[in-house]
């Protein structure tokens, strides 16, 4: 089945932390610090973090949550940086940790320990235009959310469509498949200039022991590697949105909305979803405004997906082509 969607389209401080060393303090609560000093480096700006500690929660209750998360309002939005772990995550695998990250503090939202009632308490938020998720990557997440808990993930800023919308924007070329990953992303010196080498070797454990993250209690590695995925992404946001103009900003918004729903087919052509950004009058004064997004999604029964790639990936090549 073919699925063409269309459309018509914040203060931040630097946390210090390290992602080499940490003291645990309690079972649900640690200190991630710096024993050595890493350097990060932006442009021609270095920044030297402090050894102060960033607390890291690990929530097995809705109430161990912010109350502005919980209850989003006009009158305190927020941005936090989100992602999610778990086994073979997308509809039918199992979302294990959630990760917040606020501008003071990490909260690890345990899905095994705190169940789909503590999953469910965050709904609002996930599905809330007053809260912006910054993400690397939302297409899986946005799945295992939709089809596991009914969350139609809403109001994201995927740094992975905002890489290439800045590269495009700059005059870099790249070719049209070629996507930053969370690892290169934090390499580049314009953005973190980090090194994250740990992530390999959770890479190496996942491919081990695919049910890595649902192994309770969390190991201090488990801790340490959660929170690293989402501790640095305010910090990319805030460079990102330096630099994007107004019409990245857009295609920006447009595709997070395309991107969050494009694993979650439904029968209702996405009827019960939030409107997608409309074109800012700004934008078509003009009149040269924004191209048509379309996002086209092939629904691929199991085992048939044979016949869509073809002999030596002829199918699928036409069907690449169809889409440009």
């Amino acid at each position: 089945m073919w699925l063409n969607i269309h459309s018509q389209s914040h203060g931040f401080f630097f946390s210090s932390f390290s992602l080499f060393s940490h003291t645990p303090s309690s079972s649900s609560f640690f200190f991630l610090s710096t024993s050595v000093r890493m350097r990060c480096v932006i442009g021609e700006k270095r920044l030297v973090e402090d050894e102060s500690p960033v607390p890291i929660h690990i929530v097995t209750l809705a109430s161990q949550l912010p109350v502005e998360f919980l209850e989003p309002s006009p009158q305190s939005e927020l941005v936090i940086g989100f992602d999610c772990e778990g086994v073979d995550l997308c509809r039918k695998g199992t979302l294990c940790i959630m990760q917040l990250a606020f501008p003071d503090a990490v909260y690890l939202v345990d899905a095994i320990e705190g169940g789909e009632e503590l999953i469910k308490a965050c709904k609002p938020a996930l599905e809330s235009s007053y809260i912006t998720k910054v993400i690397h990557d939302c297409k899986r997440d946005s799945e295992a959310l939709f089809f596991q808990f009914d969350i139609k993930l809403n109001n994201v800023v995927d740094t992975q469509i905002a890489y290439s919308l800045i590269e495009d924007q700059e005059g870099r070329k790249r070719l049209r498949d070629d996507y930053i990953s969370f690892v290169g992303l934090l390499a580049d010196p314009r953005y973190c200039g980090i090194s994250y080498v740990e992530k390999e070797e959770v890479r190496d454990l996942l491919r081990q022991d695919p049910k890595f993250w649902t192994h309770r209690p969390l190991s201090e590695l488990m801790v340490r590697a959660a929170a690293d995925d989402v501790r640095f992404l305010l910090y990319i946001y805030h460079q990102m949105m330096e630099k994007l103009n107004e019409r990245s900003l857009w295609y920006l918004a447009v595709r997070g909305a395309l991107y969050c729903r494009c694993f979650c087919v439904n029968s209702n052509n996405f009827a019960d979803w939030p409107s997608l950004p409309s074109i800012p009058d700004s934008l078509n004064a003009d009149g040269n405004g924004p191209e048509e997004e379309i996002l086209s999604v092939l629904d691929v029964p199991p085992g048939k997906m044979g016949r869509v790639i073809g002999k030596r990936g002829a199918t699928i090549l036409l069907i690449k082509a169809s889409c440009k």
